[in-house]
């Protein structure tokens, strides 16, 4: 697929970090309370600022942290519509450049992920009550 680096996908993020994504970026010297938010659910988010992604170069317009970003902007923008299942998001300027084949593979991970993160959501809420 073709990226035209607009930043839509940065914008207003509401993008799921695993436990992977999160050890990988703090490793390159970011502190966690700067990058993430937990919700009351236990699920890790990317904070956003200024309307953006805290990582996101609105000058650039580039990820700033783009080799190390986390696995979902990695197949974005094959999301998962709870409704419909895998698709390819519709904010998307380049949604049409995604080929069938990248939508199947790209999805497969997207479900893999989403089991993850489900997985280390829970654990945080249970240790949390605990």
């Amino acid at each position: 697929m073709r990226c035209s680096c607009c930043g839509v996908c940065c914008t207003e993020t509401e993008m799921l970090l695993s436990k992977e994504d999160i050890q990988r970026i703090a490793k390159k010297g970011f502190n966690k309370k700067y990058f993430i938010k937990i919700d009351k659910y236990g699920y890790a988010q990317l904070r956003n600022r200024n309307g953006y992604c805290v990582f996101y170069d609105l000058d650039a317009r580039l990820c700033s942290i783009y080799s190390d970003r986390p696995f979902g902007c990695r197949v974005y923008p094959v999301i998962l519509d709870e409704d419909v299942g895998i698709v390819v998001d519709v904010i998307c300027s380049e949604r049409n450049s995604v080929t069938f084949k990248e939508k199947s593979e790209k999805g497969q991970v997207v479900l893999k992920l989403l089991r993850v993160i489900d997985e280390e959501a829970k654990c945080r809420c249970k240790n949390r009550f605990l």
